[in-house]
């Protein structure tokens, strides 16, 4: 069964589960939800009993009562609706969809009369991402257990406004489900040459696209890169992504993405348990081309590049081997020490290429770069590291509005050393101490002082459980949100 189809009316569905909202602050009385006295005074006697207290995130669903034209009263808690706000309402909707997702009902109207258009349509942005289902692969017998919920209908007011407050939300939705689509895909579907397919066929969105393949970056001098996808079969790729939505001289703001789309750790071989999980080693990337689909899809006022190496790191008798020495782009010669630490050697080029082509205001990578990260802030935070104050500051901002954890980390020159390598400039490991860190220093080798920041997203790019309630179990498409509403925030003309 595919996702649910959501839309606006004005009146709701007598077929459907009626949804209503309760703030903590207020009570059950004649006429809510078209209740007559006698069942709104059922209705709060019930919910009492229950303990239901209107917090938020917090459904409780009832039968019908009485002067309810509805199969279904489920009431959702607003907690304190004086301070209800974007993230709020995406929470009550999204937590009001889980509630219901199961319940038997095929549809679902929810009241948001009286509440404001960007409400509205933060409710309808949060039903979008709650109910996505990566199923394009599931047998008849599994689809027949998916949610029974068909169809989500929010009342509102003014329709037209509503739509109008979506259409920005849409564009993000798009870039979000994009992404968590990528990271979705097993490797066997996605891996650099189908993945650089799809992202080519978004030129259908204004974005200008090109594709580098591996005769192209031997001749850039790329050999960092093109070392990690030796052992391969598949052809290693530079994916350029362009939106041009300011003046033609207008300085870019620029992404880079690490798009390891698998990784088996090379000849520093992965252990076999969860290395299934591996196919989710290209999460950076897969934000950065979210990112640019939400840019161009709106029509953002700036310019952008994305640019995104897709490689696969295998091992076979061509494989890069431990100990071996490359050089970058950017003349740098590495050391080779562990094969499973490509994403930085992928970066590296990326980065460089970046900055000499384009001379963008900043860089920010994403990457699922280190299990450090994971080791040092959990499965909730992604790390930040950044040559720049104010862009750090600003990215930490427009990751609060967004709803993404982040959390700055050091990056202290002294820990330098531990990159040293005795036969070439550096070397891509500096040993357990400092994994993170050390990994964001080599990389800040390759950004020419260019303002730059690093996201670790390997504690986020994938989750087993659902801890957030507009982010289901799999791929989550972190970044996508919180790099749009950096760029809306500080850098649109």
């Amino acid at each position: 069964m595919p996702q649910p189809a959501i839309s606006l009316a004005t009146t709701p569905a007598a077929t459907t589960c009626l949804a209503v909202i309760l703030g903590e602050s207020e009570s059950v009385s004649a006429g809510f939800a078209g209740l007559t006295p006698a069942a709104a005074e059922e209705v709060k006697t019930t919910l009492s009993a229950l303990g239901f207290k209107g917090a938020r995130g917090k459904t409780q669903l009832l039968s019908r009562p009485a002067g309810v034209e509805a199969v279904a009263l489920a009431v959702t808690g607003g907690g304190d609706l004086a301070k209800l706000d974007n993230t709020g309402m995406e929470t009550i909707a999204a937590s009001l969809y889980h509630a219901v997702k199961n319940a038997g009902f095929e549809g679902l109207s929810f009241d948001l009369t009286g509440y404001a258009p960007e409400l509205v349509a933060r409710a309808l942005l949060a039903f979008h991402l709650a109910s996505y289902r990566f199923d394009k692969y599931f047998g008849q017998a599994k689809l027949d257990k998916a949610p029974t919920l068909a169809s989500i209908t929010i009342v509102c007011d003014d329709i037209q406004a509503a739509e109008a407050a979506y259409q920005p939300l849409s564009a993000l939705r798009d870039g979000i489900l994009f992404a968590r689509d990528l990271v979705s895909e097993p490797a066997n579907v996605l891996y650099p040459q189908s993945y650089a397919d799809r992202v080519k066929a978004l030129e259908s969105t204004g974005l200008k696209v090109e594709v580098l393949g591996e005769a192209e970056m031997e001749k850039l001098g790329m050999h960092s890169l093109l070392g990690v996808g030796l052992g391969s079969r598949k052809e290693s790729k530079l994916v350029i992504m362009q939106w041009q939505g300011a003046g033609k001289k207008a300085q870019p703001v620029a992404f880079v993405g690490k798009g390891v789309t698998f990784d088996t750790g090379g000849i520093s071989i992965k252990p076999a348990e969860g290395m299934e999980d591996m196919k989710w080693d290209m999460g950076g990337s897969a934000a950065v081309a979210g990112t640019m689909i939400a840019l161009a899809s709106r029509q953002a006022k700036v310019n952008a590049v994305g640019i995104i190496g897709l490689v696969e790191n295998m091992p076979d008798g061509n494989a890069q081997r431990p100990g071996d020495v490359v050089k970058a782009m950017s003349g740098t010669t590495i050391e080779v020490i562990n094969t499973d630490a490509e994403g930085r050697l992928v970066l590296a080029d990326a980065l460089w290429y970046c900055q000499n082509r384009f001379k963008p205001q900043f860089m920010i990578d994403l990457a699922t770069l280190t299990g450090a990260m994971i080791i040092a802030l959990g499965m909730d935070y992604a790390g930040v590291f950044s040559n720049n104050d104010e862009l750090a500051e600003r990215i930490g901002e427009a990751s609060k509005a967004a709803g993404e954890n982040t959390w700055r980390m050091p990056l202290p020159p002294q820990y330098e050393k531990q990159i040293d390598s005795k036969i070439a400039d550096i070397r891509n490991i500096g040993g357990r101490p400092a994994g993170s860190i050390t990994a964001a220093l080599f990389l800040q080798r390759f950004v020419n002082n260019v303002p730059w920041a690093h996201m670790d997203i390997a504690p986020v790019a994938w989750t087993n459980e659902q801890r957030i309630p507009t982010v289901p179990e799999g791929a989550t498409g972190f970044g996508v949100r919180t790099l749009t509403q950096l760029v809306e925030r500080f850098y649109e003309q």
